[in-house]
């Protein structure tokens, strides 16, 4: 028996309950995993809540991310063994598989080798961030040394990881945040420069940064309001990379901005790269070398108990958090 946790019906964080459940052996090409660490995602409070890009089958599991142990094998698996220390990265429906518990079921194309280099807590929180930038940087936009890349929503997870990367390439990473509060951090972090954008003119300082000639990529899971400014601190041709859409207000732009900047407009999901084998693998391989050279670095915000999952995730819809959160098991 394990326990589990799963929601009824979609609503706020107090809709998620635990549940003893009997997790079965694995089938062909699953592994069962002895859970340590879980990794939280904004993707995840969405589908609780019932505003993510795919609808949650109730009643529903939920979790991308975890590290831990191989408990079990199914038949015709040979690349991992009962012991394994594994992770899970996100290359699944969450209306298959959920990894909040404390013993799960996984696909082998969703498993990889932990990090020797890392606990269970820092592997449980680097896959989504990584591979998301990974994938809109090195195959979408790809990114070069010299490049200006705008980073809204800097202080998340991904925006961390997004900087770490830039500057992994040798590109120059400007993070955008709407306080000065945060700003040492993002500094200390490797922001080439932080832009506060309720304190300053995001367009007008990016241009006198980048000499009048503006940013090559913007990688964006704000949109509304602020879109039709990104897309005026762009370079002529450069590329915008939608990732998400955490502002409720309908996204704004000039047409005649359009026209005049001719930007390249990509919607992006790490499903792009997480769900072909071979481009996950690249990925993994590029991730895991930057893990040991260090260019790239886990970034937690707070570990919370796997008993407090609800108070988890009542921080992470909080938006004060700079990193990733985590659940210890």
């Amino acid at each position: 028996m394990s326990r589990i946790i799963q929601f009824s019906a979609t609503g706020g964080p107090d809709v998620l309950e635990f549940k003893d459940v009997e997790v079965p052996f694995p089938g062909p090409g699953e592994l069962r995993i002895r859970v340590k660490a879980i990794g939280l995602n904004r993707a995840e409070s969405m589908w609780r809540s019932g505003e993510y890009i795919e609808e949650a089958k109730l009643p529903a599991r939920l979790g991308y991310e975890a590290a831990g142990f191989v408990d079990a094998v199914g038949p015709g698996v040979t690349d991992f063994a009962v012991g394994d220390a594994v992770n899970t990265v996100p290359a699944f429906s969450q209306n298959q598989y959920g990894v909040y518990g404390e013993l799960v079921l996984a696909p082998i194309s969703a498993v990889v080798k932990h990090p020797p280099t890392l606990s269970f807590e820092q592997a449980a929180s680097i896959w989504m961030m990584f591979i998301t930038v990974y994938g809109a940087f090195i195959e979408a936009a790809k990114l070069e040394a010299g490049d200006v890349v705008l980073i809204p929503a800097a202080s998340s997870s991904v925006g961390l990881a997004a900087i770490q990367l830039v500057n992994m390439v040798g590109a120059t990473p400007i993070a955008l945040t709407r306080t000065n509060a945060k700003r040492q951090q993002l500094l200390d972090a490797g922001a080439a420069v932080v832009i506060a954008t309720d304190e300053q003119d995001l367009v007008e300082e990016v241009m006198r940064i980048t000499n009048g000639v503006g940013a090559r990529v913007v990688v964006d899971p704000v949109g509304g309001a602020s879109l039709g400014k990104l897309i005026k601190a762009m370079k002529t041709g450069g590329i915008f990379l939608v990732y998400g859409a955490l502002s409720e207000e309908p996204a704004q732009l000039s047409y005649l901005d359009m026209l005049i900047k001719l930007p390249t407009i990509i919607g992006y999901t790490i499903w792009n790269t997480s769900g072909d084998p071979v481009r996950q693998k690249a990925a993994v391989e590029f991730i895991t070398a930057g893990l040991a050279s260090g260019a790239l670095k886990p970034m937690i915000d707070k570990t919370f108990k796997f008993d407090a999952i609800v108070d988890a995730h009542r921080y992470l819809e909080a938006n004060n958090q700079f990193g990733k959160i985590v659940v210890s098991v």
